[in-house]
């Protein structure tokens, strides 16, 4: 107990989770991305007794399907190639053999499907998966134990993140990568307990738990879902809509530094092409202006800016568009069910067609469906996501041509790469490293989706590498947060110059703020000095800035 509270007040001292915070509460229908965060992070999770009840449920409907003779997926048949392969035939009741064999099938399911490479994934990443993952089980149509719910929550709340491989997936559920996570569950393999990695068999021991037997579908519902790239699709969100916010910060700056002409937001402007996104972002950006100088007349401003900063509202807006309609694609993927076989409790067949009736199960007390599906195809989501990597690649771009452009006295009228009479090159050197963040951006925003061969026997024809999609896609992220970092620094350069010049010049509250508590982090560059860590330091401080 000593440890776990030791490991608590440590993550608590780096700000990872909040000492006052309530355990997050799961039920199958309310998760989003900040609850994936919350998680990933450390807070603690309690489950709703209704999602308990649908997750007994299920498994009830699931077992008395097999015991009506239906041939179930990974159950009373193998899985991929092996789907005509008997496995076990409850057909019946349930006797010790039928169990025996089930177990056995289960724990060979397991061990077949444990096959990532890498790296682990950092705790972080790992959380998110367990939450990820419970929380589509708790939609109640898995069929599983309760007692697998249970040791998710177990892995959760007693810090014994199982530890899983970061590569081996093509999208198409992430199966050789959760195997691992159904390999702790049984007591196998290694995980990581208060952060120290160990044989899962020590952190049982120390952590008093038990390993659990697993029977029926429990394994395929285990490993068969899309819980790796469903959550590093929610940290991503989390990182893009900070990102999202700080992104209109950056460019009012910027923008004020440029002494740039405020006419591509006007109300009447936004009335006469009214994009949504647009509309938003020209009005936050309107907003976070209000007060700035660039209001008030100035004969030497520019009738029209370059394009980076004449088009920013659409390029800032069009990443806002792309992450609402993410989040709202998500939603539904952390809320339902991506099982196959699917199960749906408390329903019963409409029609006498056969292919349709077969799949139902009805007694005294218990009505179902057991389901074959292909509700494990990520393909809605992963395509929007490639779609954002192109949004973000436009972003990396023209923030760094708005840099660019600040460096420039043709553009600025002021000194030549915002240097001063003690400097020798200022910035002058120092386009290079936003530029190559640009270009890999640019890269990074190529399909990759559509890179895949048939496996599994040519069963398995098609794929759509989302964890790898999701990896590209937070990759330019972090990139375009030091891009961003770089624009922030060089525009508050020019706004110290230009207060040399009129220490009257009147930046808005919102931007000030911004500049002020900016340069608590990075100092002003009246000497040359090494940037490297001012450019880290920048981009950590848009991390967390509110």
């Amino acid at each position: 107990m000593s440890k776990i509270i030791l490991l608590k007040t440590s993550l608590i001292a780096f700000g990872m989770i909040n000492a006052f915070a309530a355990p997050v509460l799961l039920d199958g229908k309310h998760m989003s991305s900040d609850k994936i965060l919350q998680v990933a992070n450390g807070e603690e999770i309690k489950i709703s007794n209704d999602a308990i009840k649908k997750v007994q449920t299920s498994h009830n409907v699931l077992i008395q399907a097999a015991e009506n003779g239906h041939k179930i997926y990974g159950l009373t048949v193998g899985v991929g190639l092996n789907k005509d392969k008997k496995m076990v035939d409850a057909k019946g009741k349930l006797s010790k053999e039928v169990i025996e064999a089930s177990t056995n099938f289960n724990k060979g399911l397991i061990h077949a499907h444990c096959g990532g490479v890498g790296e682990d994934l950092p705790i972080k990443e790992a959380r998110a998966v367990l939450v990820t993952r419970l929380n589509n089980i708790l939609v109640g149509g898995t069929g599983v134990q309760s007692k697998v719910v249970d040791m998710y929550k177990t892995f959760l709340n007693k810090n014994i993140i199982p530890a899983i491989p970061s590569k081996g997936s093509m999208g198409e559920a992430d199966i050789t990568i959760l195997g691992h996570i159904g390999l702790a569950m049984i007591g196998e393999g290694e995980v990581y307990y208060n952060g120290v990695k160990m044989p899962t068999k020590e952190a049982f021991e120390k952590a008093n738990v038990k390993k659990i037997s697993l029977f029926g579908k429990d394994a395929l519902s285990i490993i068969s879902s899309n819980a790796y790239s469903g959550a590093l699709a929610g940290l991503a969100l989390e990182e893009m809509k900070q990102l999202a916010k700080v992104s209109k910060y950056v460019y009012a700056l910027s923008l004020e530094a440029l002494n740039g002409n405020i006419a591509p937001m006007h109300t009447e402007t936004r009335k006469l092409r009214p994009f949504p996104g647009y509309v938003e972002a020209a009005t936050q950006i309107t907003k976070i202006l209000d007060g700035s100088y660039l209001w008030e007349e100035d004969s030497s401003r520019a009738l029209q800016d370059p394009l980076s900063y004449r088009d920013a509202a659409y390029i800032l807006g069009t990443l806002d568009t792309s992450i609402k309609k993410l989040d709202n694609l998500m939603q539904i993927q952390w809320n339902s069910s991506d099982d196959n076989p699917g199960i749906a409790i408390d329903v019963e067949s409409k029609t006498n067609r056969f292919q349709e009736k077969k799949v139902y199960v009805k007694t005294d007390v218990l009505k179902g469906a057991v389901v074959p599906t292909a509700n494990f195809e990520p393909m809605p989501w992963v395509v929007e996501f490639e779609a954002n990597a192109i949004v973000l690649a436009h972003n990396s771009l023209a923030s760094a041509q708005r840099s660019n452009k600040l460096l420039d006295p043709k553009f600025t009228k002021l000194s030549r790469f915002l240097g001063t009479k003690n400097t020798v090159h200022a910035f002058g050197a120092m386009q290079k490293p936003y530029v190559s963040l640009a270009s890999k951006n640019q890269v990074l925003a190529n399909p990759v989706s559509l890179n895949y061969v048939p496996v599994a026997g040519d069963i398995e024809d098609i794929a759509t590498n989302a964890p790898e999609v999701l990896n590209r896609v937070r990759t330019q992220i972090d990139n375009l947060y030091h891009i961003y970092g770089m624009e922030l620094l060089i525009a508050a350069q020019a706004i110290d110059l230009r207060l040399q010049e009129n220490p009257n010049l009147k930046l808005s509250a919102k931007t000030e703020k911004l500049y002020n508590d900016f340069r608590k982090v990075v100092k002003f560059l009246q000497y040359d000095r090494p940037l490297t860590n001012d450019f880290k330091n920048a981009a950590k401080f848009l991390k967390e800035y509110n």
